[in-house]
């Protein structure tokens, strides 16, 4: 395996790096709140980065994702093109490509999705040939700017639902600012996407991609603690001169890598056409264990100041803790890639 970006994937996140850069800075991070950032998901779409991933994959997928979490900019990049552009292109009809790509593409379209599979959402027939879904999800992460959400049902069929056509969307709040809300069906129109196999292959994709987000919040945390021990002083010299802090520093350097270098072998493999469900498994638990370890890290290396909720840091701190948990937590990966095992389904 190679994981040297192609120029391609090269260039778009250097693009990626630059409008992240310039425009999810502290100040607009601040007065964004808890919702994204309408202006920031416009300039991703209009460089065209959404629609780049048919190009460059989902290890170019990975590598944008990672610009985007070394400075935790508010955007639903990873749920749109995860659950969106890749779960359409890869499991959708001729004419489901032909008619939601090129929103997903441009932005206009943006999809979320209820995962894991609740066991609680329902589906069946009215008697006029749609199929209806029932059960609630009690929050979807990005739901509030979705125009779609990709909703698997207690037998893991994947339905593909306009926002707009759910009975309710009801706004919460989680650990990070990803304007999550809880759904609510009650019989609201769903669109097969899909057979057999696409929701684990939608769910491995989604993994690995936001394996790739906790690998640039590590990064991002831990940047900003080599800053602040470079430049804070005690007894006279800086704090990255204590072994104490070295050592600790190393060890989230080390965690953030290897979240880094298992989520680019999963993507590798899932974009080879291989067998990716153990690599994805494997980089969702190191995202969530060693990710957990490293926004801790970066916290406790800011002292006091990494207690202020105002801190950039802090917001580090949410975003990780938030991946931590999301598609599963490191006690339910493990069990999850221990039954592969069992079963010699691992390859």
């Amino acid at each position: 395996m190679d994981f040297t970006p192609t120029e391609e994937q090269e260039a778009a996140r250097e693009l990626a790096g630059r409008i992240f850069a310039d425009l999810a800075t502290h100040e607009r991070l601040r007065a964004a709140g808890t919702g994204t950032d309408a202006e920031l998901w416009k300039a991703l779409c209009a460089a065209g980065l959404p629609g780049a991933v048919e190009e460059t994959g989902l290890l170019g997928l990975v590598l944008l994702l990672e610009e985007q979490g070394r400075v935790t900019a508010q955007v639903p990049f990873a749920a749109s093109v995860a659950y969106g552009l890749l779960a359409v292109t890869r499991n959708g009809t001729d004419e489901q490509r032909a008619r939601l790509l090129p929103g997903l593409r441009d932005g206009t379209t943006v999809v979320t999705g209820a995962f894991p599979a609740p066991g609680t959402v329902t589906a069946r027939d009215d008697g006029r040939g749609t199929r209806r879904l029932g059960g609630a999800v009690d929050w979807v992460p990005w739901l509030r700017d979705a125009t779609h959400v990709l909703v698997p049902d207690a037998d893991r069929a994947l339905w593909l639902v306009r926002v707009e056509e759910a009975a309710r969307v009801e706004p919460v709040e989680l650990t990070a600012p990803w304007s999550a809300a809880r759904l609510v069906l009650d019989g609201a129109p769903g669109e097969r996407l899909g057979g057999s196999g696409a929701y684990e292959d939608v769910l491995a994709a989604a993994r690995i991609a936001f394996a790739g987000l906790q690998a640039g919040v590590c990064a991002g945390s831990l940047a900003r603690a080599v800053e602040h021990t470079s430049v804070r002083e005690q007894f006279g010299r800086p704090l990255s001169t204590h072994q104490a802090v070295q050592l600790r520093a190393a060890d989230a350097h080390m965690d953030t890598e290897a979240i880094r270098v298992t989520a680019y072998e999963a993507a590798w493999r899932f974009d080879a056409g291989l067998d990716a469900a153990g690599a994805a498994l494997t980089a969702a638990w190191w995202a969530s264990e060693a990710g957990k370890r490293v926004v801790h890290a970066g916290q406790h290396l800011h002292g006091g100041m990494g207690a202020d909720l105002d801190h950039p840091v802090h917001r580090h701190f949410l975003w990780g803790r938030q991946l931590d948990a999301y598609l599963g937590s490191g006690t339910e990966l493990l069990a999850e890639l221990g039954g592969l095992l069992a079963e010699g389904d691992l390859s």
